[in-house]
């Protein structure tokens, strides 16, 4: 009996955690765009509102925890082969698309806590407050945020196309989402 060339299940199941993370820090993170502080106080509560916004930073820094884990498994254990073999199109978009996920998913929590330091409002992981890293500056405070708004959006296209390539790839049942399925 062959065996099915999958990711570890280790791999396997940090792929699909962060990946609800992330969903949900993209969830959490456009109604803060789209309505402010203030905006979502006033549909919230100011209790709640500062509730979110301690969640989205403390599970922003959990997906970069998670990442940097991520890095060191693929480092362990390399990607599978893929059978039967894909395009070398394929191949390339996809390893674009993956490229750019890992970047994001590394630079946004790190682009947030730098943004929210500047802003002079605490880092918190979780009970935790994390040390200021930089004096507060307001004004560069409302452009990395800007940045970080934009990275965000890009996060939720490539979200959308490998989405839309794991549908694809699943409705050709070509053996390409057997190697990241759980169980």
């Amino acid at each position: 009996m062959a065996t099915i060339p999958r990711y570890h299940f280790l791999q396997r199941l940090m792929h699909w955690i962060i990946t609800l993370l992330v969903v949900g820090l993209l969830a959490g993170g456009f109604t803060f765009w789209a309505l402010g502080y203030e905006g979502t106080s006033g549909l919230f509560g100011t209790e709640v509102t500062n509730q979110l916004y301690n969640f989205h930073k403390s599970f922003g820094i959990l997906v970069l925890l998670l990442m940097v884990l991520r890095l060191i498994m693929r480092r362990v254990w390399p990607a599978p082969e893929y059978d039967p073999p894909i395009s070398g199109g394929q191949r390339f978009v996809g390893g674009a698309v993956h490229v750019l996920l890992y970047l994001l998913l590394l630079g946004l929590p790190i682009g947030g806590a730098v943004a929210t330091t500047l802003g002079g409002f605490p880092v918190t992981f979780f009970d935790w407050t994390l040390p200021a890293m930089l004096e507060k500056n307001e004004a560069l405070s409302a452009q990395v945020f800007l940045l970080h708004g934009i990275g965000g959006l890009v996060l939720a296209a490539l979200v959308v196309l490998h989405a839309a390539g794991a549908i694809k790839h699943a409705k050709l049942k070509d053996g390409v989402m057997r190697r990241i399925t759980l169980p």
